[in-house]
């Protein structure tokens, strides 16, 4: 009798150690795949902060290789900070000379979004046309009315009080321009309110005093803090000084964007006029916004809102590269492209079979 006890008590045991194992097997798999160890990234590649991308340094624009890193080829989901092309995604400077510079300067930057692009369009084709006409006529009026109704001309005044056809045409002809103006303008409007798409790739840029900070919830919550270089550094690297930041903000070209903007202690303002992009950043609550960007390229903004002291100095570098080098940059950040998480939680799932299998032979006896 106490043998068979005993021998229940070992098969209890055995059991319960079986159990202890098919239950540890998947945290003990889990725990091996956090700490495995990620790609090396060098620091010209993706930055030395966890979580944060590295300013582009001189060495790693084009044509500033050094001799070692030219000759080995560039690893797989490794990252290179893309240059920026002179005169795209920044202001114009007037004083340089180079021809149309000066015009360039006066009117909007050149458009890479759809919305950027019908509004520079309505700017150029509808308004600067009717503005010019309306400033043309009111001007010959005035000289008309000078010249023909001075007192020299008419030492008697006329006393006429109205006149249908002067009345008839001052109404209709301004109804009629507004209704010119009115439709693309609403047109416009309700373009920028577009609602994001479900599968839309999420930033949340967060304002504070004084410099920015991106969040990638979609990719692993990788979270980036801006801050703007000086002028010297970022005349190095080839940038315009005062918009040239450490860290950018990088998107993928091409794909819908769902820019959320909020602020930790003041108002601030997300605005990159060469996108047609402007939205607040306000504490407490979180804006949102439909943006595209056309094609790859570096393109700058500032905070326009009044902030503090230094409102001034919050540049904003966004980096829109083809969607293979931002899944690149994503594992450079050690982030995760969507769909991704769920692969290493397969092999844990193997690993239970083998413990339960114990389980039973162990209970059968």
């Amino acid at each position: 009798m106490m043998g068979q006890m005993h021998t229940r008590m070992k098969l209890a045991t055995l059991a319960a150690l079986a159990a202890g194992l098919a239950l540890f097997a998947p945290m003990m798999a889990a725990a091996q795949d956090v700490a495995a160890p990620a790609p090396a990234v060098t620091a010209a590649e993706a930055g030395t902060v966890e979580g944060a991308q590295t300013a582009p340094g001189a060495e790693a624009l084009p044509g500033n290789i050094a001799p070692a890193d030219a000759a080995a080829p560039q690893a797989l989901g490794s990252y290179v900070p893309m240059a920026p092309t002179k005169g795209k995604g920044m202001p114009t400077d007037p004083r340089t000379g180079e021809p149309g510079a000066m015009m360039k300067s006066l009117t909007f930057q050149d458009q890479y979004s759809d919305n950027g692009e019908y509004a520079l369009w309505m700017h150029n084709v509808i308004l600067m046309p009717v503005i010019t006409v309306i400033s043309l006529l009111v001007l010959g009026l005035i000289l008309y009315v000078v010249v023909r109704f001075n007192r020299k001309r008419n030492p008697v005044a006329s006393k006429t009080t109205h006149n249908t056809m002067i009345e008839v045409v001052w109404t209709i002809l301004p109804v009629i321009i507004l209704v010119m103006i009115a439709v693309p303008s609403i047109t416009l409007l309700a373009r920028q309110y577009e609602t994001p798409p479900v599968d839309a790739v999420t930033i949340k840029a967060t304002g504070y005093q004084w410099y920015w900070g991106y969040t990638y919830p979609d990719h692993g919550e990788i979270e980036v803090v801006s801050n703007m270089l000086s002028d010297a550094d970022a005349i190095k690297n080839g940038e315009p000084a005062q918009l040239a930041v450490d860290n950018r903000m990088v998107v993928p070209a091409g794909v819908p964007l769902r820019i959320q903007t909020t602020a930790t202690d003041v108002i601030h303002a997300f605005a990159v006029p060469s996108l047609w992009f402007k939205m607040d950043a306000v504490p407490g609550r979180l804006n949102e916004k439909l943006l595209t960007i056309k094609e790859p390229g570096v393109y700058y903004g500032q905070c326009s809102e009044l902030c503090g002291a230094r409102h001034a100095y919050m540049p904003i570098a966004v980096e829109a590269l083809p969607p293979a080098e931002f899944a690149a940059w994503v594992k450079a950040q050690g982030g995760t492209m969507p769909g991704e998480e769920a692969a290493p939680a397969a092999p844990a799932a193997t690993d239970e079979a083998p413990a339960a299998d114990q389980v039973a032979a162990l209970t059968a006896r």
